[in-house]
């Protein structure tokens, strides 16, 4: 796995440190126990091809002249179990279209995709659970309210779900969204992003943990 930007490895020394005190970000409670990330559809764009630049920095890409078009986002968290207790070297992936609407997929159409966007990205946890990926703010494309795809794999058959933005109007008219009946379950996969100029200029951040039910 290649070495990414200073900004990106300074802003995991500082989300471990909250995490060390105790904070438990983007995480729901239900009487005393976390509530389990609810699963949704893989969709049709899972990736085909798990080769070459697939780490968790997907803004740039090995060999592209620029890097992605897009508000660049940190996406952090950790994944837990439903008693709050860590799940280290858990298999956690991202896929998302960039920011024209487009997959990286031989399913969808290659015109006008952006060539420094990687589309997709896979990290493992680490001994405190803790993941992260740098990417860009969804957006959304016909049909669908902007979301992030996300699987997790601890063993088992995977946890695929997705990941929403807070206070998007589409998400009103989201099918998939709208999927998820009670208010527990949907602020589970609620991405609340937050101006993050300290880890780098321009950017956001969105913290939300994973639960294993």
């Amino acid at each position: 796995m290649r070495a990414v930007a200073t900004p990106f490895l300074s802003g995991r020394r500082w989300v471990l440190a909250g995490l060390a005190a105790g904070a438990v970000p983007g995480t729901a409670r239900a009487q005393g126990a976390l509530v389990p990330t609810p699963r949704q559809t893989m969709g049709p764009f899972y990736p085909v091809d798990w080769h070459g630049d697939i780490d968790g920095d997907l803004v740039r890409v090995t060999g592209a002249a620029v890097q992605a078009q897009g508000v660049v986002t940190h996406l952090r968290g950790r994944v837990l179990d439903a008693g709050g207790r860590a799940l280290a070297g858990a298999t956690v992936e991202i896929w998302q279209c960039d920011a024209f609407g487009r997959y990286r997929h031989p399913r969808d159409r290659a015109d006008g995709r952006d060539a420094g966007f990687q589309g997709y990205g896979r990290v493992v946890s680490g001994l405190d659970g803790s993941f992260e990926f740098r990417t860009i703010r969804p957006v959304t494309y016909p049909g669908r309210t902007p979301h992030i795809h996300v699987s997790v794999a601890t063993g088992g058959a995977p946890l695929v779900t997705q990941f929403y933005v807070a206070g998007e109007a589409q998400n009103q008219r989201d099918f998939l969204f709208n999927s998820l009946r009670d208010e527990q379950s949907r602020e589970a996969v609620l991405l609340r992003l937050a101006a993050a100029e300290r880890i780098e200029a321009g950017a956001l951040l969105a913290e939300k943990d994973i639960v294993i039910g």
